[in-house]
């Protein structure tokens, strides 16, 4: 809903801040007034384009700011979020120009583009004979209209799972197909790759072992060579070994004479002992172990240079050859029996997409029943305002399947003829200024329920029309004011009279510079007003008198 909205330097407005309520508001005044410029005001914070010509002369610089309650819309706060803003509670926009062409675009303090404005701006107010692409007008959102209306939304959850699921094993075969096709190309160089693997047989691990010994090879003379050192000083000059054995039977006989008090000690020699011989029995194997071999080591450096070799064809580590092989095989083992596996994923695509064809077909059944019942209330709706004559219709036409989504194979489109013999069109490029809007009124009250445009405002809805039609107007949008936000610029009475809440807009001139102001009325003022536009200027008490009867 709009809350408020404040206007600086716009064309014939200096200074203006109105606050707005819910239900069904007018605003009127005498032609040339300013009552447009109020909505070009509100339609800068919607995205409208930005001229300079609408600032006002002398200023430097526009400005225009409105506060709006959060709509309840998931689609909006999807929009939010996609965008990085933030919003609890209030919304204000607000939107400068100045005269240099320059402006800027504020949503609750996050400046933002003049793209996702006019984004943002459809979630908030539908404007009806003004903007031909807005909300009720755009045929995009004809089938989501319908839908709200309609209340299936049972069905179209099972479409849209329906769809998914055709979707997912549309692509798994797809991309089987795909996967084998490619393979097939490539069976003759699979076979040839395998039996070159298979004959060069890589093990888990076999690089690093090879690397190793490379590396032992390599450094052989040089390990020989501590190895024999660390040999000689264990074995020879002082024997470590006959050492032990002395302090072993120094510590034997020094137990004798305090019963064995020190065994410990011998203990620890003998362990001492035993690690040394160990030692130099590790020495001696190491020492044999080391080969010098120069052929072996040749056949190691050729193993590693064809392992890496093959490795640098397939794009891969050397270290990952068994784990290629293994894929190898199994892309040649797909090849030869995959057609068994494809036939199979063909299978579960039909059967998807016969379920989905029976979830779009019932869709498409409960979508054909909506409009129906849409189409005759709005027509009942018609003839009170004077467009007896008028035809609406709601039109259902299934696309190919190129154009299937999860929303079904229908494409929605509101269609009118104004007159007898004149053929159904989009509503939009049909009706005249005043009849779009009496239209989009019809349809509104009947859509008021399940609509999700929290604000709509309609200008010129009394083009043309007076009497009873205007009393039908009024009372028409009396009811979608219970449902929505309604604001309406108008010129009948019988509109006006209606109305929960009443502007005046007044234009005055002073030091021949002019200035348009907005006025809340008071009851008394209202009768004023709308006596004023009975009987014209001069406002006679039978005027008043009828003001006080249409007000009742």
């Amino acid at each position: 809903m709009l809350r408020s909205l404040s206007i600086r330097n716009v064309v014939l407005i200096d200074k203006l801040d109105i606050d707005f309520s819910r239900g069904f508001g007018v605003l009127t005044g005498e032609t040339g007034a300013g009552k447009s410029i109020l909505l070009d005001s509100l339609g800068l914070v919607l995205g409208k384009r930005a001229e300079t010509s609408l600032i006002r002369q002398g200023a430097e610089k526009l400005s225009v700011s409105a506060v709006f309650d959060m709509p309840d819309n998931e689609d909006f706060k999807t929009l939010l979020a996609e965008s990085d803003l933030e919003a609890e509670g209030d919304i204000m926009i607000k939107r400068s120009l100045s005269t240099n062409g320059s402006g800027k675009i504020f949503f609750n303090d996050q400046q933002i583009s003049a793209k996702l404005l006019k984004d943002i701006g459809k979630y908030l107010v539908e404007i009806h004979g003004q903007f031909d692409n807005q909300g009720l007008l755009n045929p995009a959102n004809h089938q989501k209209v319908l839908d709200e209306f309609g209340g299936y939304g049972d069905l179209l959850l099972k479409c849209r799972k329906a769809w998914e699921e055709y979707r997912d094993a549309s692509n798994k075969r797809a991309f089987a197909e795909h996967n084998i096709a490619k393979a097939k190309e490539e069976e003759e160089n699979l076979r040839h790759w395998i039996k070159e693997l298979e004959v060069l047989s890589p093990r888990e691990g076999e690089i690093d072992e090879l690397q190793k010994k490379r590396q032992e090879f390599m450094h052989a003379e040089k390990i020989i060579e501590n190895l024999n050192y660390a040999y000689a000083a264990l074995t020879q000059g002082k024997d470590i070994s006959s050492a032990i054995r002395m302090a072993q039977s120094g510590v034997d006989k020094a137990n004798g004479y305090v019963e064995g008090k020190y065994d410990d000690i011998y203990a620890s020699l003998d362990s001492a002992l035993a690690e040394i011989l160990n030692a130099v029995s590790s020495i001696e194997d190491a020492s044999a172990e080391i080969g010098l071999n120069s052929d072996e080591q040749a056949a190691i450096d050729s193993r590693l240079f064809a392992l890496k070799d093959v490795a640098r064809k397939h794009g891969v580590t050397p270290e990952a050859l068994p784990e290629t092989l293994a894929n190898f095989k199994e892309e040649l083992q797909s090849i030869e029996l995959g057609e068994d596996g494809l036939e199979t994923l063909r299978k579960a695509e039909q059967q998807k997409r016969l379920a989905y064809i029976t979830a779009a077909n019932a869709l498409h059944q409960a979508r054909i029943a909506a409009a129906q019942k849409l189409d005759k209330k709005v027509m009942s709706e018609l003839p009170p305002l004077k467009m007896d004559k008028a035809r609406f219709v709601t039109h259902i036409e299934q696309k190919g399947e190129g154009g299937w989504s999860d929303k079904g194979f229908d494409d929605v489109c509101f269609t009118v003829s104004t007159n007898p013999n004149s053929p159904q069109g989009p509503i939009n490029k049909i009706a005249s200024g005043g009849e779009l809007a009496r239209f989009m009124l019809a349809l509104k009250v009947n859509l008021a329920a399940t609509g999700s445009i929290p604000t709509m405002i309609f200008d010129e809805v009394d083009a043309g029309i007076g009497g009873a039609v205007a009393q039908a107007v009024g009372e028409r949008l009396a009811r979608l004011g219970q449902e929505v936000q309604v604001l309406v610029v108008t010129h009948a009475p019988q509109v006006a009279a209606l109305g929960s809440t009443h502007f005046k807009v007044e234009k005055h001139t002073k030091n021949d510079i002019t200035t348009t102001t907005v006025k809340k009325l008071s009851e008394a003022e209202r009768k004023e007003e709308i006596a004023r536009m009975l009987a014209g200027e001069v406002i006679t008490d039978e005027a008043r008198a009828a003001a006080v009867k249409l007000m009742k």
